[in-house]
């Protein structure tokens, strides 16, 4: 009968039809904030303190009580300093019970943005998506890029960088041209599991490629990287080689090489060319003596079809997979994409190089903490209104699985949307699935 009823559902929802009243959530001795907040590791903010060299207690705002109040600035979109200290002066009561924690004032949340170590923020993160993964370790498997781990069983990361837009005037340590200042988030994505696996927060002065190095440090051998051409970095490109890492970026264009062996001798269908290269300018030739894969794909972009060229170390998977797989970088950018239009990445509660590290580790924190409870639910909706479901009952008492399931797509296959329906690469179909 259940199946039954949810083949009818999703049959209605592709016919466009009213799918059945939602199911009422079950209660809870919690709000869904403290749910969220106790997924985190009691203590592990104290033990942290201690170890960055933060203040472990202040007369009263201790770091525990800063961090649950950056998380309530994330999830109810807090648009100032204000903003959250008169929200949470609201709910002091039930904010109590989230561990003692305390609301803030304004220039005791200021002064904690400004001179609290944000190390202690960065160390979070990644300690509880570490005991997240120990508590569910399907949860860091890779269920999200279930295509790809049918063909490749191997991880496979994408490289990128987004830009984060700050108030020029204020803002002396990120200015980033004339009258503009920003910081950028350097990140390492796992497109199996869709989770960060590095993150590096500094000002946007430097180019990709410089920090590339540092991005990819951890990819093991046999392992895939992906990323465009502006971490095309011959010196990083010939490291990552010698290290027995694969990847895949696109070619610059005024990229000097000669053909030594062609690959195939006419177009196929989408691939015109498939050569295998060597690098004749001075430098790029002592950074990359030896032989290159360029794959040349005609590309429908924007409707119109173009040319597109694409660099490899692999010389053994067929010139649609190396376009193929180029064309999974697209989900960093729907990563990207998940976490600015949800997440409070746009009006920042303090200008300091500090201040703003705090709120986007904190984003980030966020981003995981949904996440698993989105593969606890079997969430099959979109990231967006995960983030609005759980910010509209963040104050009840309601069991937050219970919620997400009412409100979700639960059962079959978990699939948290990672990528647009249509194709990156539209000449490229995707691969099977398994």
């Amino acid at each position: 009968m259940k199946v039954g009823m949810a083949r009818t559902e999703f049959t209605c929802h592709k016919a466009g039809m009213k799918k059945p009243p939602h199911s009422t959530p079950t209660r809870s001795k919690f709000t869904v904030f403290r749910q969220l907040c106790n997924l985190i590791p009691q203590h592990l903010v104290s033990q942290l303190a201690r170890g960055t060299g933060a203040q472990e207690k202040s007369r009263s705002f201790t770091p525990w009580s800063h961090v649950v109040s950056l998380l309530f600035a994330q999830f109810t979109h807090a648009l100032g300093l204000n903003d959250v200290s008169d929200s949470l002066r609201l709910h002091s009561g039930p904010l109590s019970a989230i561990r003692g924690a305390t609301p803030p004032s304004r220039n005791g949340l200021s002064t904690a943005n400004r001179t609290r170590p944000a190390a202690l923020a960065e160390q979070l993160f990644w300690k509880t998506l570490e005991h997240l993964q120990s508590l569910s370790p399907a949860f860091g498997a890779g269920r999200a890029g279930k295509r790809l781990a049918h063909r490749f069983k191997t991880a496979i990361h994408v490289v990128d960088a987004t830009t984060i837009q700050l108030v020029a005037h204020a803002l002396d340590w990120a200015k980033h041209r004339r009258r503009k200042a920003a910081a950028k988030c350097h990140l390492r994505l796992d497109l199996h599991s869709f989770l960060p696996r590095f993150v590096l927060i500094d000002t946007a002065r430097d180019n990709d490629a410089k920090r590339a190095r540092e991005v990819c440090a951890a990819i093991r051998a046999g392992e895939i990287v992906l990323f465009d051409k502006a971490y095309v970095d011959f010196v990083h490109l010939h490291d990552l080689h010698q290290r027995g890492v694969f990847w895949v970026t696109r070619a610059k264009d005024n990229m000097a090489f000669r053909v030594v062996q062609r690959r195939i001798k006419k177009p196929a269908g989408k691939i015109l060319r498939d050569d295998e290269i060597l690098l004749t300018g001075p430098q790029s030739r002592a950074d990359y003596p030896q032989r290159l894969r360029r794959v040349v794909a005609l590309v429908e972009v924007d409707g119109v079809e173009r040319e597109m060229v694409f660099l490899t170390n692999n010389f053994t998977w067929a010139a649609s997979t190396v376009a193929e797989l180029y064309r999974c970088r697209w989900q960093i950018e729907v990563f990207f994409k998940q976490i600015k239009q949800t997440l409070q990445l746009a009006d920042f509660l303090g200008n300091s190089a500090n201040a703003v590290r705090w709120q986007v580790w904190t984003a980030l924190l966020v981003y995981v903490l949904l996440r698993y409870q989105a593969f606890l639910s079997r969430w099959g909706s979109s990231f967006v209104r995960l983030w609005t479901c759980v910010r509209a009952a963040l104050w009840l008492k309601l069991d937050a699985l219970a919620l997400l399931k009412s409100y979700g797509t639960a059962g079959g296959d978990f699939r948290l949307l990672g990528q647009p329906e249509a194709a990156y690469l539209p000449g490229f179909r995707p691969a099977a699935a398994g």
